[in-house]
């Protein structure tokens, strides 16, 4: 039991990170906005909530210095898109890679120092239910806002008004404009959510998973929270499912290794990406949900009549 719960434990740490950032991506990508930088923005939300938490010595002061800076870089990335209507998809990528080289360059002088650790959030008596205790209810404030997260996100976007006005702009934007509704106004909002989305991930990554700073400690994670998204065909409550199917999936090959299974380390170091290809080949099978279920107007640049 004691094995289960290790292992049960690690996949949370896994999965959170690619719940959060696939969530913010989610409603960005619902106002019709394709955003490739994802992964730019984690690793700067990374470096940004390390130094915040090792320069005041707390954890929570790093916490909301990785959203920030998450939201920051968005708008760089909203800018370019929405107000200057640059290609989505060169953009994105471009930011990725400006994010890796900005936070490799920012964090350059706390590489090999250690990070103050986000300590868990212990509920009295809860916490020592056997099993289910450790689980749930003695965890980190990320693990929590994750399912608030997707909470919150199957509210807006299926429950109210302002969420019925954001898959609008995804579904046909130049209607939702002669409707009187901000396409450009809501996409930055979306936007700057899911960047900070995407720094509260990161930061997830140098205070809980590895509380130190490692130069491109994302790992790709960011592109698997874009696959995920797609995965789940826009669904919150898939995209958790979906969360914690990859985070098992990259927990398992390290306990497989420690176990002395007779597999070599780069093939099961590859596994979390050669699953993303296989979900993605298996979705590309199904074009009638996903067509169904995909914002019309995703990737596509909106100008507005002069």
């Amino acid at each position: 039991m004691t094995m289960i719960e290790a292992i049960l434990l690690t996949i949370i740490t896994a999965a959170t990170p690619l719940v959060i950032a696939a969530m913010g991506e989610l409603v960005t990508e619902r106002a019709g906005v394709l955003n490739l930088g994802v992964e730019g923005m984690m690793i700067i939300g990374a470096v940004c909530a390390f130094a915040g938490s090792y320069l005041t010595g707390v954890p929570l002061f790093g916490v909301l210095a990785g959203i920030l800076g998450g939201a920051l870089f968005s708008l760089l990335f909203g800018f370019l898109t929405l107000t200057l209507v640059t290609n989505q998809v060169a953009t994105g990528l471009a930011l990725t890679l400006l994010g890796l080289g900005l936070s490799g360059q920012l964090g350059e002088s706390f590489v090999g120092i250690p990070g103050v650790k986000l300590a868990p959030i212990v509920f009295p008596v809860l916490s020592e239910i056997p099993f289910v205790g450790p689980l749930l209810f003695r965890q980190d404030i990320t693990f929590y806002l994750s399912i608030a997260l997707v909470i919150g996100v199957n509210w807006f976007l299926f429950r109210s008004r302002t969420g019925l006005k954001l898959r609008a702009i995804g579904d046909n934007h130049g209607s939702a404009h002669a409707l009187g509704i901000s396409v450009i106004r809501t996409r930055y909002l979306a936007v700057m959510f899911g960047g900070a989305c995407a720094g509260l991930a990161g930061a997830q990554l140098s205070l809980v998973y590895t509380p130190q700073w490692v130069e491109n400690m994302s790992a790709g994670r960011g592109w698997i929270a874009l696959a995920l998204v797609v995965f789940a065909s826009w669904r919150p409550w898939r995209v958790l499912a979906g969360g914690y199917i990859f985070g098992a999936v990259g927990i398992l090959q390290l306990h497989a290794q420690a176990f002395g299974i007779g597999v070599p380390s780069q093939f099961l170091s590859m596994l979390p990406y050669a699953v993303t290809i296989v979900v993605l080949i298996i979705i590309s099978h199904n074009r009638r949900t996903t067509l169904i279920n995909t914002p019309a107007c995703l990737g596509k640049p909106f100008v507005p009549d002069r």
